[in-house]
């Protein structure tokens, strides 16, 4: 009779290169810590001095920060292989296309190690041979969409179906719990206690498209001057928006919060929630959003529609269309009933996007690669 094998032991390092944070390094952390936490031996390298390394450090997580000039950087590579080779790691997961780059340089160095791709962006990959290379070629074992629409993508670009692993990110339904409105949230900010507060918590980049955001603001003020905007969040293009709302005569009706490292108190300080993409992976501000029970209003871009049942668990409007936006602020800003009712659905809603769903989605995956 054959012997059955026993199962190897998962054994999984974690890359990420970027500096700041965002939501794919949220979604990064969750699955380390989530690992961690059911027992299985992950760690995790990014770049030295990253916010990531300050907040697994804080958490007492495992961490490794390396320093490299870019993902062809063969020196970075091989300090990461052999790494990897001492730890006995037999799942890299890349959390980012840079950090995809260097992880199939070091598997130059340890080819045994299986490769996981996650892939957070609806922007095809077939722009360029290096970007072929790294999703369609055969160093790359797994490639996980975070969203239907970026498995679309990915299909239509040519990757191969069995690479392509759906699974939704995931967010912490109990992490706002605690957290409480400051009493002097409205007189710190300067927003009448009487007004309707529409928020949004996104950086300031191209696809978050928050020129679309502050169109609508105005639209739904010239009808309603008891609205109230908030923006929490930072990027290239703050500074052209801040200027875009002032040419609107809108700038004492929204307030720039900058970027947060809290923004529970923040979210239960809103009343609507607002993510205005003109593309999106996913966006992982709206399942905060849900976790604390807010109405939603999103656009049909990317991921957003997988998350938000229109009239159920909120509101979807066409993208790029300021007009929709600002009807959809003015409807739900009008009915508070509409309002609690939208919100309790998004409540239930997000649950169906925990962290422990999503870890264990990535634990069968590295499962079956072994």
């Amino acid at each position: 009779m054959a012997q059955i094998s026993p199962m190897k032991e998962i054994r999984v390092l974690h890359v990420d290169t970027e500096r700041g944070w965002r939501g794919g390094q949220q979604q990064a952390y969750y699955l380390h810590q989530g690992l961690c936490e059911l027992g299985v031996h992950s760690d995790f390298v990014c770049r030295k001095g990253a916010e990531m390394q300050a907040r697994l450090n804080r958490d007492g997580l495992p961490v490794k920060p390396l320093s490299f000039l870019g993902e062809l950087d063969v020196f970075a590579a091989l300090r990461l292989a052999c790494y990897a080779w001492a730890e006995h790691i037999n799942i890299l997961h890349l959390h980012s296309s840079h950090a995809l780059g260097w992880g199939i340089l070091a598997k130059l160095f340890v080819p045994s190690i299986k490769i996981v791709a996650a892939r957070r962006v609806d922007f095809p990959v077939s722009t360029n041979l290096l970007s072929r290379f790294k999703y369609m070629g055969r160093a790359t074992d797994a490639v996980v969409a975070i969203s239907e629409n970026i498995r679309r993508v990915l299909l239509n670009d040519g990757v191969a179906a069995q690479k392509i692993h759906l699974i939704h990110s995931g967010v912490d339904v109990h992490r706002f719990g605690n957290d409480r409105v400051p009493v002097d949230f409205r007189e710190k900010w300067q927003i009448p206690p009487d007004s309707v507060l529409i928020g949004t918590i996104a950086a300031f980049v191209f696809h978050k498209d928050y020129q679309n955001y502050i169109r609508a603001a105005a639209k739904a003020l010239s009808r309603n001057p008891k609205l109230h905007f908030m923006a929490v969040g930072d990027g290239e293009r703050l500074p052209a928006m801040k200027e875009l709302a002032q040419e609107l005569g809108i700038g004492d009706k929204i307030c720039f919060a900058g970027m947060q490292k809290q923004v529970g108190g923040f979210l239960k300080a809103f009343d609507i929630f607002v993510l205005a993409s003109k593309k999106e992976g996913l966006g992982t501000s709206v399942l905060d959003a849900m976790s604390v029970g807010l109405p939603i209003i999103g656009t049909k871009a990317g991921g957003i529609p997988e998350m938000i049942e229109s009239g159920i668990s909120g509101l979807l409007v066409e993208k790029r269309n300021p007009e929709a936006l600002a009807e959809a602020m003015l409807k739900l800003a009008e009915d508070p009933d509409l309002r609690k009712r939208l919100g309790e659905g998004a409540l239930s809603r997000g649950k169906h996007f925990s962290k422990e769903r999503m870890t264990q989605m990535n634990l069968e995956l590295y499962k079956k690669l072994l």
